[in-house]
């Protein structure tokens, strides 16, 4: 009997090794046959450790070679900054910061030598937006908000976990060009409804704006307001890119879009090739819906900016838009061809005091109210571009930190670790939202308390009074200059 066994796994072995020798054989021959890849030609088999050790090589570069303060788009330091504010964990440090006040764009606030104390601290009053041009003004009470990230760029239990999050910590969220899904009012939060230029959740059936489906979305009593997307930061002059393995059936309905196709927004509003074709949009949304009504674009000159004011004052205020959603051409958490997302539209760094020196030259700072957008999710930054004159500021990657994501860099394909942006149940499981609903309020309440902080030390008793004075920025030389030295107030018109 035993040799009976003997032989049976003797004759095992010999299979097996057969089987990879075969296997061998075929990999050797399909490699040196092929003619897609030079190094398998002429390297078959061993040739595939080439591409084995360059993907390996992004993760071992994140986790063990480059510094806290390296790595694009955002560094490990930065990251956990967002992760430990989730976790409402204590933000201090000990022996110094290793952020580094010599390097260009570094930002420097001024402290006051009498900084404000704890007892004449004032909260940030709430930005009343369309007071006095609408039926039905909004007031934004948080300074840092949710950015647009649609339900098909994110998951289910992401926009269930990001609504429940809003509502905690009393910040809006952004829709996104996707539409409204269920899982947007579960938590009941304020939410800004995005109308992109596929139309997806206001479209009728010939693709076009629907007056019922605008009615219908306003009557909900957490729609506060509508934003019309010209354009964001991630792809300028593109429109929006779900890929079909992200369309399912839930958000085929949603959008109003076949299953099993990529979801392509236009690059642009087919019925708005001009300012004055804008400005009706603008219009008739806002007495459809009776709310407030805004415009987000990425800004790439200043074209735009001089012709809004130019045909606002012909027409009257009525005419303008209640906010604009400025987003920096870094800002990105959707999908982009790396062409436009690397060099297409200015940084926030620059696109923001510039558009609020037209609002100021133009006299219409009081009526459009602005939000900044663009990889603003430290409190110093927030800071910065309340100081710059922005009213509200949004994060989209700052509440994708907050929810867990490890950027793995594979939101567009269907495949997120962290079950924020992919479709696939078995991912989406780690993702618990009770918990992940409470770290995104603990990042909203955190940061806003901490740039309230940074406020304080400056002398002033809460964010909103921040001015152009109270920062500096590192310039190429290693000295800092004053905000309003680089960017001096303009006159009033």
């Amino acid at each position: 009997m035993s040799e009976l066994v003997g032989v049976f796994h003797v004759s095992l072995g010999v299979l097996v090794a057969m089987a990879i020798g075969l296997l061998l054989v075929f990999w050797y021959l399909r490699d040196i046959t092929q003619k897609r890849h030079t190094v398998l030609r002429n390297f078959p088999i061993v040739g595939h450790l080439r591409f084995f050790f360059e993907n390996l090589g992004e993760y071992f570069r994140q986790y063990f070679f480059l510094g806290d303060r390296e790595e694009m788009p955002f560094n490990r330091a930065t990251r956990a900054w967002v992760y430990r504010l989730a976790k409402n964990e204590a933000g201090m440090i000990g022996f110094g910061s290793t952020y580094d006040l010599s390097q260009s764009g570094a930002l420097v606030f001024v402290n006051a030598a009498f900084p404000v104390l704890e007892g004449e601290h004032q909260p940030s009053p709430p930005v009343l937006i369309g007071d006095g041009w609408c039926d039905k003004p909004f007031a934004a009470r948080s300074l840092i908000n949710i950015s647009g990230m649609s339900f098909g760029a994110i998951s289910k239990p992401a926009v269930r976990a990001l609504s429940h999050g809003a509502a905690l910590a009393g910040c809006y969220m952004d829709t996104g060009e996707g539409g409204l899904s269920p899982h947007h009012l579960e938590g009941k939060c304020d939410v800004i409804f995005q109308i992109g230029t596929a139309k997806y959740g206001v479209r009728d059936e010939h693709g076009k704006l629907s007056d019922l489906r605008l009615q219908e979305l306003a009557a909900l009593e957490h729609v506060r307001a509508f934003e019309i997307k010209l354009s964001q930061g991630a792809k300028p002059g593109k429109g929006g890119v779900l890929p079909a393995a992200k369309v399912t059936a839930e958000i085929s309905v949603i959008r109003g879009i076949p299953m099993g196709q990529d979801s392509l927004s236009p690059n642009r509003h087919p019925e708005t090739s001009n300012m004055e074709e804008l400005l009706d949009m603008v219009i008739h949304v806002r007495e459809v819906t009776g709310k407030p009504v805004g415009i987000k674009t990425a800004i790439g000159g200043w074209q735009f900016m001089h012709e809004l004011a130019d045909a606002v004052h012909r027409r009257g205020l009525w005419s303008a838009p209640d906010f604009l959603t400025i987003d920096g051409g870094e800002g990105g958490s959707g999908a982009a061809p790396p062409a436009l997302a690397d060099h297409m539209a200015l940084s926030i760094n620059e696109s923001l005091p510039r558009v609020i020196d037209a609002l100021i030259e133009n006299g219409l700072r009081e009526r459009i109210k602005v939000i900044a957008s663009g990889k603003l999710l430290t409190p110093a930054k927030v800071a910065w571009a309340l100081a710059c004159g922005a009213d509200l500021v949004n994060s989209a990657r700052g509440y994708m930190f907050a929810l867990g994501c490890i950027q793995s860099l594979r939101c567009h394909q269907n495949t997120c670790p962290t079950g924020i942006t992919t479709h696939n149940p078995k991912l989406q499981r780690g993702l618990v939202v009770e918990d992940k609903a409470e770290r995104v309020a603990h990042y909203t309440r955190n940061l806003n308390k901490e740039v309230e902080m940074i406020a304080h030390a400056c002398g002033v008793k809460h964010a909103r009074e921040l001015r152009r004075e109270h920062v500096r920025i590192v310039q190429p030389n290693g000295q800092s200059a004053a905000l309003n030295i680089l960017y001096p107030y303009p006159p009033i018109r």
